[in-house]
């Protein structure tokens, strides 16, 4: 008899900032109607199947909090608002994001979402946002109510037309789904249907927590980090919170455990043991390169080494054991991106007849033992490419599963009880070429670890005794620590770098780099300013205009004469946030920043959304923030009727900013604040460049809005043929 061990892993990233409490994409709340639920209910119509489901706690989280109504995402909340009501910029945003869906499946089977997609350039009429709103969601639907909910099915047959009435019915029918997701899974796991196994909390990898140099074995003249991030106490504290979430939520601790992008070392084993875990799984090329070989298939595509791969192991490192499955790659991504094409009966029978000729071949190898062949796959994004979200196939699947002679489907806990091969070594890599190198081997990955190494360093730097600390100087190290651990998930890096790319790599590295400015916020500290600033190195910079000419202003505070600026590079800012964001930070003071130079000197020209003295005199500062040349800045504060600029240098370690004084810089503030620094005051060797944000500071000193957002103004000075290129007749 063959065992067949499914595990289905259930995973989105942490999509919530826990300073605003928005959720920045939708996709946990869409995929939560449209797969977590069905995925396992679907199992009720087939007792005799068993199977695995891989839950990762982070996305339990968010799922209760949605489920509860507490969450909210920008797309929700304009899935909800009167059509009639919708902005010019509401409707830009639903241009841009109503359409984030499959094509084929789950756009163009719809006539009327079709034809609102084609319209997309044109303009829409009420009724079209209106009837948009409602398609964005119905296509997201869960099948089975897509099939038998009359709510659900009278908004499909209708097409067109729906009313603000149907949107109320259509998200609670959603709030109905949202809140069956966890209690299915509970009620699959009593009935002993399937079994529940974790990920660390927030789907770290684990080798690369425990010590980044690891990746150092598959790729040992990779560029290193500033200093490596060494911190396996994190790694124990995701396994351990990773388990006694699921056993507070299920009543039952997990056994298994599905490292992150099954990432494995020998470092991670003893805390995944000490954690409570009796087994884990990884792919078939770990086990490769654990055992000295390299698996073939023949011209089918069956394994030729069967007898290797189809059986647990045990991996031993110190008093530490525990039981190993691996996964069979071709089978797992023949359903991830081979059987969306195919008609369902036949792609279910290929994958069966597959199975027991790998079984079959297994057991004449291995005097005939039962093999168990590990399939392991995302459980949730496969299906947007299937007919009708999947179910046909999986329907057929499982009902050949569950009636054949030569197979038995077993959880991964009843498949790997009986383990006893020994590893020789457990090769550290994970499930994509046995290696580390999509998260940690780009440039940008490499930026992003290096940041998190220095904030995690922040932290370690403040946890003193809490008695021994006064009251001013209390920071939330545990919400500190709790932005911390969220940076340490894989996604952020999975998006870095040229391996991959979503309609959203900007949304994921802002709000990686939102996480650990939160974290220095919580700690009482500054941020470092290249967390204003993208990690993505093919980011388009600022729209600025550069310089054309060299200038000399009149410094008083107005704008004395039209030509006075007329060479200035020019930064507009822009106030870019959406809805849910004008709800949770400051209003944009500021309107545009002109900036230029002459020989000796740096202009910078502000323009406020009111007059720049007003905004001084409300006890705002305005701040010239460097990174060339590094660890300067330049503030602008007002005392009474005096305003004064003083030159701030960063010092020590942890970093403070000390005065040096005002030097020989100049500042003039009326409706508009000009600032003169000579170069002499910004560097003692000249430069040939600087890079600066302007910040708004309010009288706490707590930074409120810089600009540019992302990334800074960078400003090339003037040389000896500037002039000339610029020489207008």
């Amino acid at each position: 008899m063959t065992r067949v061990a499914l595990l289905w892993h259930m995973h989105q990233p942490f999509y919530q900032d826990l300073v605003t409490g928005e959720h920045i994409l939708p996709w946990v709340r869409l995929h939560a109607i449209k797969d977590y639920y069905g995925m396992v209910a679907l199992l009720r119509e087939f007792p005799d199947v068993k199977a695995t489901f891989n839950l990762v706690p982070s996305l339990l989280v968010q799922l209760e909090a949605f489920a509860q109504d507490r969450a909210r995402d920008r797309t929700l909340e304009l899935s909800l608002k009167p059509a009639a009501d919708l902005t010019p910029s509401d409707v830009d945003f639903i241009r841009a994001n109503f359409f984030h869906a499959q094509r084929q499946r789950m756009v163009d089977v719809y006539p009327r979402y079709a034809e609102l997609l084609a319209g997309r350039a044109g303009h829409y009429t009420v009724d079209d946002l209106r009837d948009l709103q409602v398609w964005h969601k119905l296509a997201w639907i869960d099948p089975f109510y897509l099939e038998t909910d009359r709510r659900v099915r009278s908004l499909v047959e209708r097409h067109r037309g729906f009313t603000e009435t149907d949107k109320a019915t259509l998200h609670q029918v959603e709030l109905e789904i949202l809140g069956r997701v966890i209690p299915e899974y509970g009620d699959a796991a009593s009935r002993g249907q399937i079994e529940i196994s974790a990920s660390p909390f927030y789907h770290p990898i684990l080798p690369l927590l425990c010590d980044t140099d690891v990746y150092l074995r598959t790729h040992p003249d990779a560029r290193r980090l500033r200093r490596p991030f060494v911190h396996p106490e994190d790694a124990a504290l995701q396994l351990t919170r990773a388990a006694e979430y699921l056993a507070e939520r299920f009543g039952r601790r997990p056994s298994g455990l599905w490292p992150s992008e099954g990432s494995v070392s020998e470092a991670m084993v003893p805390l995944a043991v000490r954690a409570g875990f009796t087994w884990m799984a990884t792919d078939e090329l770990i086990l490769a390169r654990s055992l000295g070989l390299t698996f073939s298939r023949d011209a089918a595509g069956h394994l030729e080494q069967p007898e290797r791969l189809y059986a647990p192991y045990l991996a031993r490192v110190g008093n530490a054991t525990i039981a190993c499955a691996f996964r069979d790659h071709v089978l797992s991504d023949l359903i991830g991106f081979t059987y969306s094409s195919w008609d369902a009966e036949a792609a279910a029978g290929d994958f069966v007849n597959r199975l027991v000729e790998a079984g079959r071949r297994f057991s004449r190898r291995s005097n005939g033992e039962d093999a168990l062949i590990a399939v392991i796959l995302d459980g949730e994004n496969a299906w947007e490419h299937f007919d009708r979200g999947g179910r046909p196939f999986l329907r057929a699947l499982y009902r050949r599963l569950g009636t054949h002679p030569e197979l038995r489907t077993v959880t991964f806990s009843e498949g790997c009880k009986d383990a006893s091969r020994q590893l020789p070594e457990l090769f550290p890599g994970s499930w994509i070429d046995g290696n580390f190198y999509i998260w940690i081997g780009h440039a940008d990955d490499q930026k992003a670890w290096n940041q998190l190494t220095d904030a995690r360093s922040a932290l370690d730097d403040l946890g003193i005794p809490e008695g021994t600390r006064s009251a001013s100087q209390a920071p939330d190290l545990a919400g500190a620590r709790e932005e911390v651990l969220i940076a340490e998930g894989s996604d952020w890096c999975w998006w870095y770098g040229d391996d991959h790319s979503s309609g959203h790599d900007a949304e994921f590295d802002e709000l990686y780099r939102r996480h650990l400015r939160n974290a220095y916020a919580l700690m009482g500290q500054p941020a470092p300013d290249e967390l204003f600033m993208t990690n993505i190195s093919s980011a388009q910079g600022p729209a600025q205009s550069e310089p054309t000419a060299l200038l000399k202003p009149t410094l008083d505070g107005e704008e004395s004469s039209y030509f006075e600026w007329l060479g200035a590079g020019v930064y507009e800012v822009q106030d870019v946030a959406g809805a849910m964001h004008q709800t949770t930070r400051a209003t944009v003071r500021l309107a545009s920043v002109r900036f230029g130079f002459d020989r000796q000197h740096l202009y910078v020209r502000v323009d406020g959304r009111q007059p720049m003295s007003e905004l001084l005199g409300n006890g705002y500062e305005v701040a010239l923030k460097f990174l060339e040349p590094d660890g300067r800045r330049f503030s602008v504060r007002a005392t009474g009727s005096l305003v004064s600029g003083i030159h701030w240098e960063r010092v020590g370690e942890p970093p403070r900013w000390r005065q040096t004084g005002p030097g020989l810089s100049a500042v003039a503030c009326g409706r508009i604040l000009e600032v003169a620094i000579p170069f002499a005051d910004l560097w003692r060797v000249p430069r040939t460049a600087v890079s600066f944000f302007v910040a708004v500071y309010d009288s706490g000193s707590v930074e409120q809005e810089r600009h540019p957002a992302h990334r800074p103004i960078d400003l090339r000075l003037a040389d000896e043929a500037f002039e000339a290129r610029h020489w207008r007749a």
